[in-house]
C-alpha cells in the first residue's frame, strides 16, 4: 500500500527515529501508526541490547541544584560527535530536568522511568551506545551554600557544599576541587589502602637511594607529607592564590567544607585505542 510522507513525518515525529526506518515500518503494518510505534520500539529495544557492549566513553555532564539537594550526572555516548549532536543535548538536558522534579537517588532509577524510553530512541537514532553512568547527590540545608563548577566543554564538573552563605566561596572552592582533583578532604580521610600503596612505592624508592635505614625512613616519612598535601584539599595550594591552602583560605572565612564531588566524563573506562581509518569504517557500518 501507499505509504504518505505525512505518515512517515508523523511517525518520526513520535518516535524519533530515522525516516527510512519509520516507513518501513509503515509499511511492514500496513499503514497503522500505533502498530508501527509499537515495531519501532521493539526494534530500538533489540539495538540498545547490542550496542549496550560497546564503550561509551564520551559524554557531558550536568548539574542540577534545588533548594535541598544538589545532584552531579554523567550522561555518556561513544564519541564526542554524538555528545555534540542537538538530540544527544537534549536528552541530557530531559535527564537534568526529570532530577530536578523527582529526586532521583540512584542511577538505576531511570531504568523503570520515561527516561529509558527516550534513551533507547536516542540510541536508535543515533547509533551510538547512550548510557546514564553515574551520579551523585549531596544534601543540604538553608544555612549552607552549593558552589558549582561546570568545564566549557561540559566534561569536566564539580559540586560544593559549604556551611556558611558565601555562595561566591563555594563557587571558588568547586573551581579548585574541578582543576586539583583532591583525593579527600583532610589528610585524616584518606583511604588506607590507597596511602600504604603509595608508601611501598616510596620505601622501595629509598631503597633504591643506597642511604642508611635512618635517613631512609625520614625520606619515605617526607615523600607521605609530600604526597597528602598535594592530594587532600584543606592542604592543596589554592589555585587562584597558591600561597595560600585551601584549608587557610576556609579558616580566614570561617567556613568549612560539607561535601563535594567531582566527575570527569570517561574517567575509569578503558577506551580501546583505534585508528581514524577503523573510526570511520566503523561509524559507516
Amino acid at each position: 500500500m501507499e505509504i504518505k510522507a505525512s505518515q512517515v513525518k508523523e511517525l518520526r515525529d513520535m518516535s524519533g527515529v530515522a525516516m527510512m526506518e519509520c516507513k518501513r515500518a509503515l509499511v511492514e503494518c500496513e499503514g497503522n501508526l500505533d502498530k508501527a510505534l509499537d515495531l519501532l520500539r521493539s526494534n530500538s529495544s533489540l539495538k540498545a541490547e547490542k550496542k549496550a557492549s560497546r564503550v561509551a566513553a564520551d559524554g557531558v555532564i550536568r548539574i542540577i541544584s534545588t533548594e535541598s539537594y544538589a545532584t552531579i550526572i554523567e550522561i555518556n555516548s561513544e564519541t564526542d560527535f554524538a555528545a555534540k549532536d542537538a538530540g544527544f543535548i537534549a536528552f541530557a538536558d530531559e535527564v537534568a530536568s526529570y532530577i530536578s522534579a523527582n529526586k532521583v537517588a540512584d542511577v538505576s532509577v531511570f531504568a523503570s522511568s520515561e527516561i529509558e524510553e527516550k534513551r533507547i530512541a536516542l540510541i536508535q537514532t543515533i547509533g551510538e551506545n547512550i548510557q546514564l553512568r553515574r551520579m551523585e547527590s549531596i544534601n543540604f540545608d538553608g544555612d549552607m551554600s552549593v558552589g558549582s563548577y561546570m568545564h566549557s566543554d561540559g566534561k569536566l564538573a564539580a559540586l560544593v557544599i559549604t556551611n556558611t552563605s558565601d555562595e561566591s566561596l563555594a563557587k571558588d572552592i568547586a573551581m579548585h576541587v574541578a582543576a586539583s582533583n583532591p583525593l579527600c578532604k583532610s589528610p585524616e580521610d584518606i583511604n588506607n589502602e590507597v596511602l600504604e600503596r603509595e608508601k611501598a612505592i616510596f620505601e622501595v624508592q629509598a631503597k633504591e637511594s643506597g642511604k642508611d635505614e635512618a635517613i631512609m625512613g625520614k625520606m619515605v616519612e617526607g615523600k607521605v607529607r609530600k604526597y597528602l598535601a598535594e592530594v587532600s584539599l584543606t592542604s592543596q595550594a589554592y589555585i587562584k592564590d597558591p600561597d595560600v591552602t585551601v584549608g587557610k583560605l576556609l579558616s580566614e572565612n570561617n567556613a568549612d567544607v560539607m561535601g563535594y564531588v567531582r566527575f570527569k566524563v570517561g574517567e575509569g573506562i578503558e577506551v580501546e585505542s583505534k585508528s581514524f581509518a577503523d573510526e570511520v569504517a566503523e561509524q559507516l557500518k
